[in-house]
C-alpha cells in the first residue's frame, strides 16, 4: 500500500515541496535583503532585543519589526528566547558591516543590479540575449559608467572567501609571480599573496577598476607585493614577467570564441612551462548540475553573452592552445569549485 509517509499524499501524488520552495525563492532573498537594509543584524551586533525595543531602534512600526525578526529566526538569520533576538554565528560573522568578510554588499547588488534581469529570465531564453539592464548596452559591460561602482566593492568578500579555498587546494608552490587577468577590485590576490607569503604578482583589469584594486591592496599592506596594470584583455598586449596567470570568475561571462581569444592573449604573455590557471563554477561533464554552477550559468544567460562551462570543454581549449599537463583540481567554495590548469609547452 502506497502511503503519505512516502509520497506525501494519500493518493500517491509527489510532494509539491519542491516547486513550492523554487516558486518562492524571491521571498528568502528578499527578507534577507530587507533585514540588511533596515540595519537588523548590525543593530544585533551590540546585544540582544525586542522587537518592540529593534522597532524603535530601526526606525519601523512594530507590525513589521515583528514580521521581519520572525521571518528571520525562521530562516536562522537570528535566535530568539524569551522574547528577545540576537544574532546567528553566521549573520555575526557575515551580515554585520565592518567585519573583515562582511556579505551584505553582495546582498545588496544582487537584489538591485542583478535580480532584474532574472524578472525576465523567460525573455533572456527565448531570445538568447541578455535581459539585464545595463545603461548602453553597446558597450563593453564592464566599462566605467556601464556597471555600479559598488559592483566591484560587492564582489570582494565574495571573491575573497573563494580565494581563501583556493588557496588551500591550488598547488601554488612552484609560482613565484602571479598575474590575475580581470582581477577587479583585488580581492582574490590579495588572499592569495596572505596564504602563500612567497608569492607577488599583478591584478589586470580596466583603469578605473585598477584604481579601485589599487586602493584595497594598499589598505591590505600588500603595496610592494602586488602591483596593478591597465589593459583591456581583448584589445591590449598582457604584461609579461609572471610564471603564471589567473582567470578566476571570468571566462563565464564570455561566449566560446572569446574565451579562445583571452586563452591566447594569456599564452602569449606566459613564459615555456607557465601555468595557466582558470578558476570557475565548473558544469558537470554530463550537464546535469551541480545546482550552483547550472543557476551561474543561468545568471549569464540574464547578463552576459557567455555561460558556465564543463571542465572537460576548459580542458580542450587549453590543449588546443598549446598547453599540456592539464588536469582539474576540485574544491568547495562560493564562487567556484574547480581550477583546471595546464602549463604552456
Amino acid at each position: 500500500m502506497i502511503t503519505e509517509a512516502h509520497t506525501g499524499t494519500s493518493t500517491g501524488d509527489p510532494r509539491p515541496s519542491l516547486l513550492i520552495d523554487l516558486a518562492t525563492g524571491l521571498w528568502k532573498t528578499q527578507t534577507l535583503t530587507a533585514a540588511i537594509e533596515t540595519g537588523v543584524f548590525e543593530t544585533l551586533a551590540a546585544g540582544a532585543a525586542s522587537a518592540p525595543q529593534l522597532a524603535v531602534k530601526l526606525g519601523i512600526g512594530e507590525r513589521p519589526a515583528e514580521i521581519l525578526l520572525t521571518a528571520c529566526t525562521a530562516l536562522g538569520l537570528l535566535e530568539q528566547q524569551d522574547g528577545r533576538y540576537c544574532n546567528t554565528a553566521v549573520s555575526d560573522h557575515y551580515l554585520v558591516p565592518g567585519r573583515p568578510d562582511y556579505f551584505g554588499g553582495y546582498v545588496q547588488m544582487v537584489a538591485q543590479y542583478t535580480a532584474p534581469g532574472w524578472l525576465r529570465a523567460t525573455e533572456a531564453v527565448r531570445s538568447d540575449a541578455p535581459t539585464k539592464p545595463v545603461p548602453d548596452p553597446d558597450r563593453n559591460m564592464f566599462e566605467e559608467g556601464n556597471r555600479p561602482e559598488s559592483f566591484w566593492d560587492a564582489l570582494f568578500a565574495f571573491s575573497t572567501l573563494t580565494a581563501r579555498q583556493m588557496a588551500g587546494a591550488v598547488d601554488l608552490s612552484g609560482v613565484r609571480r602571479i598575474m590575475d587577468v580581470g582581477g577587479g577590485a583585488g580581492a582574490t590576490l590579495i588572499e592569495l599573496c596572505r596564504q602563500h607569503p612567497h608569492l607577488s604578482g599583478t591584478v589586470v583589469d580596466l583603469p578605473h577598476v585598477c584604481a579601485l584594486a589599487q586602493e584595497r591592496i594598499d589598505a591590505a599592506g600588500m603595496t610592494g607585493r602586488i602591483d596593478t596594470a591597465a589593459a583591456d584583455f581583448f584589445a591590449d598586449p598582457l604584461p609579461s614577467g609572471h610564471d603564471a596567470i589567473l582567470l578566476s570568475m571570468i571566462l563565464h561571462d564570455w561566449d566560446e570564441n572569446q574565451n579562445r581569444q583571452i586563452l591566447a592573449s594569456c599564452l602569449d604573455a606566459l613564459p615555456s612551462g607557465g601555468t595557466l590557471l582558470i578558476s570557475e563554477l565548473l558544469v558537470d561533464d554530463d550537464k546535469s548540475g551541480p545546482v550552483d554552477a547550472a543557476l551561474m550559468s543561468m545568471n549569464m544567460l540574464v547578463g552576459t553573452w557567455g555561460r558556465n562551462y564543463t571542465g572537460a570543454e576548459y580542458a580542450g581549449w587549453l590543449r588546443e592552445a598549446g598547453c599540456d599537463r592539464v588536469r582539474t583540481v576540485r574544491f568547495d567554495s562560493p564562487g567556484a569549485n574547480g581550477v583546471v590548469r595546464g602549463e604552456k609547452a
